[in-house]
């Protein structure tokens, strides 16, 4: 049995206070029953199917792996706070960052001088000031790295795309930036955005870098739109004379390839006739050789017939001696109003055939109508 002394000074003075807390238990036990059971249970935490979780036990993080860290859609059970921090991330929504660290405010307003102090901007490869405004869509990648950054990822986002933006202009000459080389300068600052957000350990993805604004400065604008302008009109001309180009020089192919088939035709007809030609006369020169007579009054005949034309021929033997006597040689006449000319042509023939006749040796057998006289 416990022995019991005398109260001490401490026992009296705490004695009421422990008599009021003996009452609220007796009457309030069960609410406090009721407030430990809800906290303990306040841990459990309900994971949206567009986010997924991590925990954070006494601020370190839980799990070992990113498949153990990263808790996906459902019911999450956890410690309650302060032993554990549950956090939430949307890893499916598309968030929109405005980047206007190398834009000037005033770039709308009649600004005739530059302020580096108040007014951001980039240098070109070639030495040119260009004012940037940009956009940067970006997500969620690992949810177990963006947890130690939180809201603050948003100024790691914008530092490395600045930073990005600046390296990339600094390669490209201003011409080309203002005109055709955009669509590069955009690739290769988000490939490096990209490339420093991961070095950071930043958890975030870089969706797309938009464009919203990409000028020079205000004081130089109407100088750099001549140029462009001067651009865009030599790329015009450019393109309608490699169009005119595109169109003219297969139609000069085809007239060249046309003509020189009709020529190789030409050239073929003229091959194949020549060598027709040189084929009869071979022929005819074999069937000269083996029957000489034959020949030469086929050939005679042939001759005189060519040379008459349509006149009715009756075919005389070549004269016995040296030559015709009183041979004569009387053609048809087709229409009447002719008959004096022909009769004056046909009596110089006769007069010329005569004299022929007389001067030169044997001829060859001729051919007439009529016969002798």
């Amino acid at each position: 049995m416990r022995r019991l002394g005398p109260p001490s000074e401490i026992g009296r003075l705490a004695a009421p206070l422990g008599r009021l807390l003996d009452a609220a238990w007796q009457r309030m036990h069960w609410w406090v029953a009721t407030m430990a059971i809800l906290y303990a249970v306040s841990g459990i935490t309900m994971v949206k199917p567009d986010e997924e979780a991590v925990i954070l036990r006494w601020g370190r993080l839980v799990g070992d792996t990113p498949a153990v860290q990263q808790h996906g859609p459902g019911l999450l059970f956890a410690l309650p706070r302060p032993v554990d921090r549950v956090i939430r991330v949307q890893t499916k929504h598309v968030w929109e960052l405005s980047v206007s660290t190398l834009a000037t405010a005033d770039r709308w307003r009649d600004g005739t001088t530059l302020d580096p102090l108040t007014q951001g901007y980039a240098l070109t490869g070639d030495h040119n000031i260009v004012h940037v405004d940009m956009v940067a869509r970006y997500h969620v990648r690992e949810p177990a790295e963006w947890a130690f950054y939180g809201p603050n990822a948003d100024d790691v986002l914008r530092l490395e795309v600045t930073a990005a933006m600046v390296r990339s202009l600094g390669e490209m000459t201003v011409d080309h930036v203002l005109a055709d080389g955009r669509k590069r300068l955009i690739a290769t600052a988000t490939r490096r955005a990209q490339a420093g957000l991961d070095a950071a350990h930043s958890g975030l993805e870089l969706s797309s870098l938009e464009l919203t604004h990409l000028a020079p400065p205000f004081a130089l604008a109407n100088d750099f739109d001549a140029v462009q302008s001067a651009f865009i009109g030599a790329e015009t001309k450019k393109k309608e004379a490699q169009a005119f180009a595109q169109s003219a020089i297969p139609k000069a192919q085809a007239d060249a390839d046309a003509k020189l088939q009709a020529a190789r035709a030409g050239v073929a007809a003229d091959l194949a006739r020549a060598n027709g030609d040189a084929d009869a006369f071979r022929a005819l020169d074999r069937e000269y050789r083996a029957n000489p007579v034959v020949v030469r009054e086929r050939l005679y005949r042939d001759g005189v017939d060519h040379a008459i034309g349509a006149a009715a021929v009756d075919w005389v033997p070549p004269p016995v001696g040296d030559h015709y006597q009183g041979f004569r040689i009387s053609l048809p006449l087709v229409e009447a109003g002719a008959v004096a000319q022909t009769k004056d042509q046909s009596k110089s023939t006769r007069g010329r055939d005569a004299q022929r006749s007389t001067d030169t040796a044997p001829t060859p057998p001729m051919a007439g109508v009529g016969g002798e006289d």
